[in-house]
């Protein structure tokens, strides 16, 4: 299958499902919300109601917030002037790229969303594959079928994360930087020394990141039982077609775009806190939706590369048990 095609069937398939979208978005939220109320407990009693309390409401109180995050603890450590506006999506960035520590509170929350996302994932690539609503009880039993599965795959992807983060980051960033620039007098030439190991490792995590997504896709799409016999079955798929690359370029350049458009009108700490709310939750959706578009067109994709195109499994998921891809019978389009 063509990369375009593809791509263009992933924005179908996500916008003919917008329950999907609304679902992670409601949980993410949730997620996030705990953290939130705490934080605001300690601005509250941080303020009361004094002086600064009227300043910040107006606008941005830098003296008190500095005081506040030099004596916060917990969550309130993630407070900090970073979240204004764009710098929010350039700090997170940089937080992935330096491999900067989290604050326990915002790590704990990470892992229990990242738990969310492998319990959902096999309902949302059923749904996808199906290319037509499997209702709540044919989600949920898929969701339910598979997560075990996938459980077993995403330890496999931690391992993997824990080496490039934990010892190749230190090593390219580290070692090998510090080794290259110690006779260096020109500041320029490091600086492209260090955005070429940046590259480097942004090459091998997006490369680890491409074989972990069509595992997960041939495990649903086939059936599959074994993470480690999915695994090797996304490596040989992604090795003889190029176009798994090209298509995840492409679904990049829309995360990329999604994130230049915030960072450039990404309101400031001077408008009205309405208009920063709306602003940050549209962005939410807008990362959410290209983070289903890669599942979408990747599954697209792989149907279309091993002439499962249109693929429909019959009948819906029953809890425990899901679909099979060789008991599927001849491929039939919708309405035949």
């Amino acid at each position: 299958m063509k990369i375009i095609p593809a791509f263009s069937s992933g924005i179908r398939r996500v916008n003919g499902a917008p329950l999907v979208l609304a679902g992670v978005y409601v949980l993410t939220w949730l997620i996030a919300l705990p953290l939130g109320l705490a934080l605001q407990q300690m601005i509250t009693d941080s303020l009361g109601a004094s002086g600064a309390a009227a300043e910040a409401a107006r606008g941005v109180n830098y003296l008190w917030w500095q005081q506040f995050s030099e004596q916060a603890v917990g969550v309130g450590r993630a407070f900090s002037p970073a979240i204004i506006g764009g710098a929010a999506v350039v700090d997170n960035l940089g937080s992935m790229f330096d491999n900067r520590a989290h604050v326990l509170p915002v790590a704990a929350a990470g892992a229990a969303y990242v738990l969310v996302w492998i319990f959902l994932a096999g309902g949302i690539l059923d749904r996808y594959a199906r290319n037509r609503s499997t209702r709540a009880f044919g989600f949920f039993a898929a969701c339910g079928g598979y997560f075990f599965r996938l459980f077993r795959l995403g330890i496999f992807a931690g391992a993997v994360y824990f080496v490039l983060f934990g010892f190749l980051h230190p090593w390219l960033l580290g070692t090998v930087y510090q080794a290259q620039v110690g006779d260096l007098t020109v500041e320029w030439k490091a600086f492209l020394l260090r955005a070429a190991l940046y590259l480097l490792f942004g090459l091998v995590l997006c490369v680890c990141n491409l074989v972990f997504d069509y595992a997960k896709v041939r495990m649903v799409v086939e059936d599959r039982r074994s993470a480690i016999g999915a695994l090797l079955a996304a490596v040989r798929f992604v090795r003889h077609r190029p176009g798994a690359f090209g298509l995840y370029l492409l679904d990049g350049g829309c995360f990329a775009l999604v994130v230049a458009v915030y960072a450039l009108l990404a309101p400031g700490a001077r408008v009205p806190a309405w208009w920063t709310l709306v602003a940050g939750q549209a962005y939410l959706l807008a990362r959410l939706w290209v983070k289903l578009l890669f599942y979408a067109s990747e599954v697209a994709f792989f149907q279309g590369a091993l002439a499962h195109a249109e693929y429909v499994a019959a009948p819906l998921p029953v809890w425990p048990d899901s679909p099979a891809a060789d008991a599927i019978g001849p491929s039939r389009g919708p309405g035949s």
